[in-house]
């Protein structure tokens, strides 16, 4: 078992753990919860051994393997396929004793090593890392891509796939879901619940925290309590606890019948539709939770909507995408996401938009918020219209270089709602509110961590007095108390609310209906998100009966190669072929690799604008690429059979 009694840990001068005790026990699954800069992280850094206690005595079994995810950025070439694999160091470990003891020829040494090796699980590495690269979201065809051809967000999806993959004891996780969707999100549920070793979480995400874990470590003023059952349950107790407080509970009664106002006040409104009873569910929990939700020590609310237009605005024919990149030739056609939607956005309406990441969202969201022009039809905005727009890179409507008061200054000048005010005090005041204060509000944005960035954008968002807000992954850095003044914020808010969230207690809690994004359109989905997870994983079992037909139609070309031979231990009968056997084996590998570089490559190249005569030049030659990578792999699979025979 993981032991802690009376550490103290300190960061520079700062003292974040001081006389913690607790007691982690094997196969448990603990969230780690907190306030932001309460201590998560560092006491992740005593588990992971990057710090060692200043004081009091910490202590886990030396034989616990441990995996994580690694936070730098992967930088290689690498197919994804093979990253992924390489994250199992049991494995590496066994393929290294395999290449030793070849060296040696030292026939018992060679069977031994061959033993561990299939041990360690090279016959499925491969077919484990694609389940998991697939769960996470990608598809068939980006298994063999470059680590580097993927984006920032999904080489960090690449990393978690390689934690995963590491055999290990204990599990830390810190933030896994700040790069995923909803449906990668699921799939990330079901399989740490399946997980069989101890796991420490770090995570802002409500129902992910229920879903997985069964204990509770709470990180406040210095010392760790430790609760037995998932997030719910220690909101539940603290709760309790904090309603024992009688001299702080009474300060609490304004801020709690103020919630407890609005909430009867939305209950009363649901209709019998399932998400508006998931709603009223939500708001109820809320209720039960008002004296801890008054302690938070940021709160704000949306002011009323100057007017309110009905419709907001209506969509005709209207097909939303990207026009032509800049280097594509003259009369090149737009790339269309979404087609053919017909809607209308009415006053009041609270609509969760859900699809698959890649379906066209983000790409909804940005053309209503008029960052992007219809590709085709039209979109009728009702007159009066006012955007509130919060982007899910929030440096899309963030400036780096300038500080908040800067951003606000420049919002003020460029039009003051009803009854605002332009003056530098007053621009002050109402940052202040969002808790820049002081020498913050002449901070540099680019400086600032995410959570603050965040805050930031809802400060100009309450500013512009918006009828519609369109919220694109609004939670990504925020902590649970700020999570929570959002969710009665959006709640309070009498105008209309577009929410892309993978944060289901959001969701549940603000959104009356669903729409969703898939197959090229917008449909109306008839079910809460209880039947909308249910929808995700029948489509990954889906994906993964049609990539598991894939791989026995053509194995050799469904992922590289795993880089090492997938056999059975050796005897003595012919020890030298079968060396020799071996020897040609990773020749033969080693070639198929650089063929399907090199055909990744030249796809990557004929992608892009060239010359007619280039055109046909890589053309040539990338047939001739894959008429030999045919040849190389026919004689692996081959020479794989006959190593097996000799076994």
């Amino acid at each position: 078992m993981i032991t802690l009694r009376n550490v103290v840990l300190r960061r520079s001068a700062k003292v974040l753990l001081d006389g913690a005790t607790a007691t982690i026990n094997p196969g448990e699954k603990v969230g780690l919860v907190g306030r932001n800069g309460a201590g998560k992280s560092t006491l992740f850094a005593l588990l992971n051994g990057t710090l060692h206690e200043d004081g009091g005595e910490f202590s886990m079994p030396a034989q616990w393997r441990m995996a994580q995810v690694a936070q730098d950025m992967p930088e290689t070439d690498q197919p994804a396929t093979d990253f992924v694999i390489e994250g199992d160091t049991a494995l590496l470990a066994a393929q290294k004793e395999v290449q030793a003891a070849e060296a040696t020829d030292d026939g018992e040494r060679m069977a031994y090593a061959y033993m561990a090796l299939h041990d360690a699980g090279a016959h499925d590495a491969q077919a484990r890392a694609q389940a998991l690269i697939l769960g996470l979201g990608f598809t068939n065809d980006q298994m063999c891509n470059p680590v580097n051809s993927f984006s920032g967000g999904w080489r960090m999806r690449l990393q978690l796939a390689r934690a995963l993959m590491c055999p290990s004891d204990l599990l830390l996780l810190d933030e896994p879901t700040n790069h995923l969707d909803l449906d990668a999100l699921v799939w990330l549920e079901s399989w740490l619940k399946r997980y069989e070793g101890t796991l420490v979480v770090i995570s802002h995400d409500r129902e992910f925290l229920d879903a997985i874990t069964n204990v509770t470590l709470h990180v406040d003023a210095g010392k760790l309590t430790r609760y037995g059952g998932n997030y719910s349950t220690f909101e539940d107790m603290r709760a309790q606890q904090m309603e024992l407080q009688q001299n702080a509970y009474a300060k609490q009664q304004d801020k709690i019948a103020h919630l407890q106002k609005f909430i009867a006040r939305f209950k009363a409104k649901a209709s019998k539709a399932k998400q508006a009873q998931s709603r009223v569910k939500a708001l109820d929990r809320m209720e039960k939770l008002a004296p801890m939700l008054a302690t938070a020590d940021f709160t704000f609310e949306f002011k009323e909507p100057a007017n309110l237009p009905n419709p907001m605005l209506v969509m005709e024919d209207a097909s939303f995408g990207y026009p032509p990149p800049a280097d594509a030739p003259a009369g090149a056609e737009p790339i269309t996401i979404v087609r053919n939607v017909n809607k209308s956005v009415m006053a009041g309406q609270r609509i969760g938009i859900l699809g698959a990441n890649g379906q066209g969202k983000s790409t909804a969201v940005k053309t209503i918020a008029r960052a992007l022009a219809p590709i085709a039809g039209r979109v009728t905005e009702g007159k009066g219209l006012s955007i509130g727009y919060f982007a899910q890179q929030e440096l899309d409507v963030l400036r780096p270089q300038d500080n908040p008061l800067e951003h606000m200054t420049r919002m003020a000048r460029e039009g003051l709602p009803a009854g605002q005010s332009g003056r530098e005090q007053d621009l002050r005041n109402f940052l202040g509110t969002f808790n820049f204060s002081g020498d913050m509000v002449k901070q540099a944005v680019g400086t600032m961590s995410g959570g603050e960035k965040a805050r930031l954008v809802l400060c100009m968002l309450v500013w512009q007095r918006p009828n519609l807000l369109l919220m694109d992954e609004p939670t990504n850095h925020l902590d649970l108390a700020t999570r929570e003044a959002l969710a009665v914020a959006l709640n309070e808010f009498e105008g209309t609310v577009m929410l892309v969230s993978h944060d289901r207690s959001l969701l549940r809690s603000v959104c009356d209906e669903f729409w969703l994004v898939s197959r090229g359109g917008i449909e109306p989905f008839d079910g809460d998100l209880d039947d909308y997870q249910r929808y995700l994983l029948d489509e990954a079992k889906r994906a993964r009966e049609v990539l598991k037909d894939s791989m026995k139609a053509a194995p050799a070309e469904a992922a590289p190669v795993v880089q090492a031979p997938p056999v059975a231990a050796p005897v003595k009968k012919a020890p030298v072929n079968l060396k020799a056997l071996k020897n040609e084996l990773g020749k033969l590998e080693e070639r198929i690799l650089e063929l399907q570089t090199k055909k990744h490559a030249l796809t990557a190249k004929l992608a892009s604008a060239l010359p007619p005569k280039e055109i046909g030049e890589v053309g040539s030659e990338l047939q001739k690429v894959d008429e030999e990578l045919e040849t190389q792999e026919m004689r692996w699979l081959e020479v794989s059979e006959q190593i097996e025979a000799a076994g």
